[in-house]
C-alpha cells in the first residue's frame, strides 16, 4: 500500500541529508531485540515485515513499498524499544536512511516532516488493525481461497511452498496443507511440488464468499 505521505518537497530535502542505502534481495533489515538507529523511507522495491510467536508460527503483518515508511521502525526511534518482528527485502531495495539524530531534529524544527511521519504512522496502525481483525474472524479456508483468487489472477502457476503461504496468511504449513489438499479434490487446483496450479477461480471465488461451514 502506498500511503502517499511523503511529498516530493519533502523527499527532495531528506534526499539532501540522508544516506541511500542498495538492499539485496532477502536481506534482513532488522530483526527482534535490535534497536532502531535509523529512519528508512522506501524508495524502490519492497520490504516484508513479519513477526514470530513463541510457537514459531510467522504472520506477514504488512509490506513497506516505495515512498512508505515502516510502522515498526518509527515506533522503535520514538520510544527507544528495540523491534519486535523482522524486516526483510523482497527483490532489490533503495531506501533513504535517516539517522536517529537528524531524524529527531528534523520532528522538531521541520513541521511538514513531522505531519508525514505520525500521519504513514497512524494509517499503517489502520492497516494491522485490519491484519488482526482478519486473522481473529476470518475462516482460513475462505481466506485461503481470496488469497489463491488474487494471486491466480495474476498468474495461474504460483511458485511457493506451503509454508510460505501459511507464513502469508498468519496460519501452520500443515493448515494449508489440508486445505490446498481439499481445494484440489473439489478440482479448484493443482498441486506440484513447490506450484500451487489455479484451476478455478470462479469456485474459489464463490467459496471465499461463501459463509457456509
Amino acid at each position: 500500500m502506498n500511503l502517499q505521505n511523503w511529498t516530493d518537497a519533502i523527499l527532495d530535502r531528506l534526499e539532501a541529508v540522508g544516506t541511500r542505502l542498495e538492499i539485496n534481495d532477502g536481506a534482513e533489515l532488522f530483526a527482534p531485540g535490535a534497536y532502531g538507529e535509523v529512519f528508512l523511507i522506501v524508495r524502490a522495491g519492497i520490504v516484508r515485515v513479519e513477526q514470530t510467536g513463541p510457537s514459531g508460527r510467522t504472520v506477514v503483518l504488512y509490506r513497506v513499498g516505495p515512498n512508505d515508511s515502516c510502522v515498526m521502525t518509527t515506533s522503535c526511534m520514538l520510544s527507544d524499544i528495540p523491534y519486535s518482528g523482522f524486516g526483510y527485502a523482497e527483490g532489490q531495495v533503495i531506501a533513504l536512511a535517516i539517522g536517529r539524530e537528524r531524524f529527531n531534529a528534523l520532528l522538531a524544527s521541520d513541521a511538514e516532516f513531522r505531519a508525514a511521519v505520525f500521519r504513514a504512522f497512524s494509517l499503517r496502525i489502520v492497516e494491522l488493525s485490519e491484519v488482526i481483525d482478519d486473522l481473529l474472524l476470518n475462516r482460513m479456508d475462505q481466506k485461503l481461497a481470496q488469497w489463491l483468487v488474487d494471486q491466480g489472477g495474476q498468474r495461474p502457476d504460483i511458485r511457493i511452498t506451503h509454508q510460505r503461504i501459511a507464513t502469508e496468511l498468519g496460519s501452520a504449513r500443515e493448515v494449508m496443507s489440508r486445505i490446498l489438499k481439499d481445494f484440489e479434490r473439489r478440482g479448484w487446483v493443482g498441486l506440484k511440488r513447490g506450484v500451487v496450479q489455479v484451476w478455478d477461480i470462479p469456485a474459489l471465488r464463490r467459496h471465499a464468499r461463501s459463509d457456509a461451514v
